[in-house]
């Protein structure tokens, strides 16, 4: 709970124009606003636990995102910090309105619960995002990679998403996403403007194909800051 306090107090600070976030997993190909921030927090709750996630991000150079961020699980009654993310992100290429858009994202996600040198994935992967119908329907792809540090495997990973424009405020959000083995999962949801380019609420229901055993509902919110960094 203390990190969604920590989130909620960040709306004093918190306040672009990106449209994709999470909580869904397929990236795209835009960064926060120069000398601008973000805080995109969201509460998963898979069967059996409750996970509460904060990702702040900044963009302190204009063209480099950094994010640091986690989650804390809370299953059989107590409460642990799970995932543990550190990410940079770049744009080769902005989007452009009914034009494309190509990046560049790499980062490590730890789990402290592993212990010391374990539990540790890098990963990196190309986001590209393709806009139709004036930015009404984007489409965002992602081509990587992930180290496990701990199987020492590297596998392929890969997401396909899209946001249809439904109202001037809300959108309908939907992504399918795996790795180059197994079932791949799928997630849809409606994301809505409380505040326009400021205030951001989402609700999200997602689940492996052909297995009813992982599946999930979240409820997120983004807030996104005016320039204010030095």
């Amino acid at each position: 709970m203390r990190l969604i306090h920590w989130a909620m107090a960040s709306l004093v600070l918190i306040g672009g124009s990106a449209n994709a976030a999470r909580p869904m997993n397929t990236d795209d190909a835009r960064i926060v606003d120069p000398k601008s921030c973000q805080l995109e927090s969201w509460i998963k709750h898979p069967k059996g636990s409750t996970e509460f996630w904060a990702q702040p991000a900044c963009n302190f150079t204009g063209s480099l995102e950094l994010t640091v961020g986690g989650a804390i699980t809370r299953a059989d009654g107590s409460s642990n910090t799970s995932t543990q993310l550190l990410q940079g992100k770049t744009l080769f290429k902005p989007l452009e309105v009914n034009g494309w858009g190509l990046g560049l994202a790499a980062g490590v996600a730890r789990d402290p619960r592993a212990g010391a040198g374990r539990g540790s994935d890098l990963y990196a992967y190309v986001p590209a995002s393709f806009s139709f119908l004036d930015d009404k329907l984007v489409m965002h792809t992602n081509v990587g990679w992930l180290h496990e540090q701990d199987t020492r495997k590297h596998r392929m990973t890969w997401g396909l998403g899209s946001e249809l424009q439904l109202h001037e405020k809300t959108w309908l959000i939907a992504e399918t996403h795996g790795q180059n083995n197994g079932r791949p999962f799928v997630q849809v949801g409606v994301r809505h403007w409380l505040v326009p380019d400021r205030v951001q609420f989402d609700v999200t229901w997602g689940s492996r194909v052909g297995d009813g055993s992982q599946r999930w509902f979240t409820l997120g919110l983004r807030l996104l800051s005016l320039p204010f960094l030095p």
